[in-house]
């Protein structure tokens, strides 16, 4: 009988994204043999083998936030590949950094995709309009447009946003880090926010 080595068990979690235990007693059932091991978790039918191949994050949390006095709350969905990494104190203090992040700086999407194209053709329209009325010429106004719309993305999409505890670096920036340092895929999927008295 093989020893499994704490280091085994991580190299087969890594490769399959399934749970400590389950990869243990895959190693214990093959001899420590890792092609083996993966072989006999798809066998037992857990499809996560094959899904995580690619890298998948549907793992994760739903953080809170609730701003003092209880008129303003946020709820975010941030996803990872493993419920280990899910429950780790880093991954958890991201989700809560963001979901305060997103009540003070009240972001519309997540990135500029989650933007209805109506929003950026009513936006695009107004800095046009402003142009105009400012005198300049149609080559130079289209300049001066999509410069202010890159402001506009930047004030508005989480990823582009200056992060509230530290302005020097983005939210994209931040998730980067935070990437790096778990060494898992992690994405900011969804958030909510709700004001007393407001839509």
């Amino acid at each position: 009988m093989a020893e499994i080595t704490a280091k085994a068990v991580k190299e087969l979690r890594e490769k399959t994204g399934l749970g400590m235990m389950d990869c243990k007693k895959a190693l214990a059932e093959t001899d420590g043999d890792m092609e083996k091991a993966i072989d006999f978790l798809r066998k037992k039918g857990m499809a996560a083998v094959e899904k995580r191949a690619g890298r998948q994050a549907s793992e994760g949390t739903i953080a809170s936030y609730i701003h003092p006095g209880s008129r303003l709350g946020v709820l975010l969905e941030v996803n990872c590949e493993t419920d280990f990494v899910a429950r780790t104190e880093d991954f958890q203090q991201f989700a809560k950094d963001i979901a305060m992040h997103i009540a003070a700086s009240r972001p519309l999407a997540v990135d500029r995709e989650g933007i209805p194209a109506e929003t950026i053709d009513r936006e695009r329209d107004i800095y046009l309009e402003q142009s105009k009325n400012e005198g300049k010429p149609e080559h130079i106004a289209e300049k001066i447009v999509q410069g202010r719309m890159e402001k506009f993305f930047q004030e508005f999409c989480l990823m582009e946003q200056a992060f509230v505890k530290d302005p020097d670096q983005t939210v994209q920036d931040l998730l980067t880090e935070i990437t790096a340092k778990i060494g898992e895929k992690i994405s900011v999927r969804r958030f909510s926010c709700f004001r007393l008295g407001e839509d």
